[in-house]
Parts: C-alpha cells; structure tokens; sequence
C-alpha cells in the first residue's frame, strides 16, 4: 500500500520493499506540491516496483539527444571506424529528422515500424540499407534497456518491410579465362596485377591484402601471414595534394582484423610465391633507381580519438628524409614507393568493366576462391579457416556457391551409387 503524508510544504508518497538483515525498509520520495501528485507517483512507484522490483523512471529526454550518448558511450568505444561513419550518417540523414523530437520514453515500437515503413516506401534504398537503419534502432535501444533509460526496448519486434524482389546475389565468379584477361591487362601494372593475384590466389579480404607487409610473406615455408589490415580515414583539413606527411585528406592506420578467426597464417602456392618473390626483387631495384624520391611508409602510434586506445597511422616521407620511425615495408606500393591503399583499384576496375567487359569486384576474387576449392573437393573446413571464418556455415551461406559443375557432379554421384539399370 502506498501512504502519503505532508513533509514540510510538500508531500511524500512512501510504501516498503523487501526487508534487508529482518530489517522493514521504505520506498520514500517527497517533494509533491499537492496530496494528489503524491499519491499518483506513489501508486505508479509501487505498480513498477510490485512488476519488476525497482521503480523504473522513465527517460524524459529526446531520442536525437540519447542517440549522441549512445555514440559516444558505445559505438565510439566499441565498433570500428567505417561502422561509426556509418551510423552516424543514418543516423544524422535519416533518424533524427524523422523520429529524434520525440522523447524517448514516447517512442514506441508502432512508432519504429512506421519509420521503417515510410523509409521503405518513400526512398528507394536496397534492403542491406534498410537493415543497416535498423541495427541503429535496434542497437540504441537494446543500449537504452539495458542501462534504464526504457523499461523494454521498442525496437524488439520491428521487422523490415517484405521485397517483392528476392535479393540479388551479388557475386560474381570469375572463370579461370576471366582472371586471365585481368592479370595479363595489368601486366604493366604489378602493384594492382599482384594485388589481383593474391586475393585470387587466398581470398584474401582487399583491406588485408592491401595491408600486407613483406615480413607477412615467409618465402622459406611458403606461408602468408593476416594479422592486421589497412584502414582510411579522412583527415579534417589537408589539402588534395596526395602522398606528402602531414597534407594529405586520406590518411591511412593499420587496423585490427575483422573477427578473431581473421587472424591467420595460410599456405600459398608456388605461382603466387614465385611472383611475389619477381615483385619484391622489382620493388628493391626501383627503390634503387628512384633514390631519394622513392617514397617511403613509417608506422607511427597515435590515439584513437574515439576509444582512446593506440592504433598505427602511416606516415610518408621520400627516403631523403631521415624518419626516426619504424618503416612499415607495405608490399603494394606503385614503382615510386608511393602506397594508395585500396584506391589502388579504383581506376583498374573501371578498365575490368568497361574494357574486358568483366562485371566483377574485388570481394568476387574471395568469392571465386572459395567457390572453385568446394567445387573441386576441398574440405569445407579447411576452405573456413583459410578464409578466416570462425564456422564453416559462414563460409557455406555467404562465400560459396552452386555451379553448374557442383550440380552436375551431384546427379552423378547419385547415378553411380544407385546404379539401377531400366528395363
């Protein structure tokens, strides 16, 4: 029962909660201008308390205000740099205007849906999008539950509209004839050929490829090493003069690898060690015809802004410059020594396209890899860890698909088991 009585010139709604030590213990709280606020605080009090044994004080304040807490107190903290860039986006372009006046303890899983729903018929984003917007939603919300701002997250039940259009499987499998006409059209190009070479060689991801250095390559055990890979990032201020320290917009981290199981060290094949072994000779003769202008990469430690936490930044510097810096050896550097990360490919896959005709992207030569060692019988565990995927369902439901061999191979495997003969 809840008993309300006079404290001064304001009024104190009281009930008891569970004794501690035998001890009787109250639920006070005063302050009420009248006998009725107190009672009606009162009773809403003890019905959440009765419910779910602590008074739940509902947020009053505006869910575009929650949504920078939260990406300050988790994202920034907890997810990685192109995951914040992206929420922050949706969350700027597409939450707030629409949702973020209403106070959070307003918002209600009717109120998502229709958000959800607006977005899906007014805009004409692709469902991934649509479920990125959604992992926001839910993601502040499941933050909000767990730490009281809302008694239960709203967000639980909503679903993303249903596509008449199944999705679209975006890989592209290349045929061994296809990645020839790719490498010999970079012939002259070994930054980009090799790079091609690799990721089709290991299905390598383009952000671990592109954040090898020599000392991952072990020429004497034929093994490639992914233990860290390479991170953009758009530096404030700078100018669109590339390359030089310090004055540039891009500026490159090594970052951590995408899960645990993404650090790995796998064996690779004579063609590719061999033609890393041509590059790595090629590269040391440049750096002796280029001298002084060749343009050399140092790993610096710096703070990540966010989290607060070390992480590496590349710095350039042509090799005149005496850099009391570890050199950081990056493997897919230009003739000049001059490193463009994943841009590199920018410009090659415009000529893939619109030259060769090709309709593939990077992540394809990961997709080809594992497609063609499933296809040939390799063992889908072993396809897993070589692809840095910590189950093997991950590599069945994402990476590998049905080719015509696969089907083929299947109606003649059953033929020979059941060998029945028609009359």
């Amino acid at each position: 029962m809840v008993n309300v009585r006079k404290r001064g010139n304001y009024y104190q709604y009281q009930f008891e909660i569970a004794s501690i030590n035998g001890k009787r213990k109250q639920k006070t709280k005063s302050g009420f201008k009248t006998k009725a606020e107190a009672k009606k605080a009162g009773i809403i009090a003890y019905n959440e308390f009765m419910e779910t044994g602590h008074a739940f004080i509902p947020s009053s304040m505006s869910y575009s205000d929650y949504l920078d807490y939260w990406m300050k107190e988790y994202c920034e903290v907890n997810l990685k740099y192109h995951t914040i860039e992206a929420y922050k986006s949706i969350i700027k372009n597409h939450v707030k205007p629409n949702i973020g006046f209403y106070r959070l303890s307003q918002i209600t899983t009717s109120t998502l849906q229709e958000f959800i729903n607006k977005i899906f018929l007014l805009k004409s984003f692709s469902k991934n999008f649509l479920k990125n917007i959604l992992k926001v939603l839910k993601g502040s919300f499941h933050y909000a539950e767990d730490y009281g701002f809302v008694k239960q997250s709203p967000a639980l039940k909503v679903k993303l509209p249903t596509f008449d259009i199944p999705d679209k499987d975006p890989a592209y499998i290349l045929s061994n004839e296809e990645f020839d006409m790719i490498y010999e059209r970079f012939k002259r190009n070994h930054c980009a050929q090799y790079a091609f070479l690799t990721a089709y060689y290991t299905g390598l991801r383009i952000s671990e490829v592109f954040g090898l250095t020599w000392d991952n390559i072990d020429f004497e055990k034929k093994t490639l090493t992914v233990e860290k890979n390479i991170l953009k990032k758009n530096q404030k201020g700078g100018t669109k003069h590339r390359h030089i320290s310090g004055n540039s917009k891009t500026v490159w981290y090594f970052g951590s690898c995408k899960t645990k199981s993404s650090y790995r060290t796998i064996e690779i094949g004579d063609t590719l060690l061999n033609a890393l072994k041509q590059y790595k000779e090629e590269q040391e003769q440049f750096k002796n015809d280029y001298g002084d202008s060749y343009m050399k990469h140092y790993k610096k430690e710096v703070i990540n802004p966010y989290n607060k936490k070390p992480e590496i930044k590349i710095i350039n510097a042509v090799a005149e410059i005496d850099v009391a810096l570890p050199e950081a050896n990056l493997v897919f550097v230009k003739d000049n020594g001059v490193f463009e990360g994943t841009d590199t490919c920018k410009y090659p896959f415009k000529v893939i396209h619109y030259e060769l005709g090709i309709p593939c992207r990077f992540h394809d030569f990961r997709d080809t890899h594992a497609t063609r060692l499933i296809e040939n019988g390799a063992d889908i565990k072993a396809v897993a860890k070589r692809l840095g995927h910590s189950t093997i369902r991950t590599t069945y439901e994402i990476y590998v698909r049905v080719t015509d061999k696969m089907q083929n191979n299947t109606v003649n495997i059953f033929e020979n088991y059941a060998n029945i003969k028609a009359s």
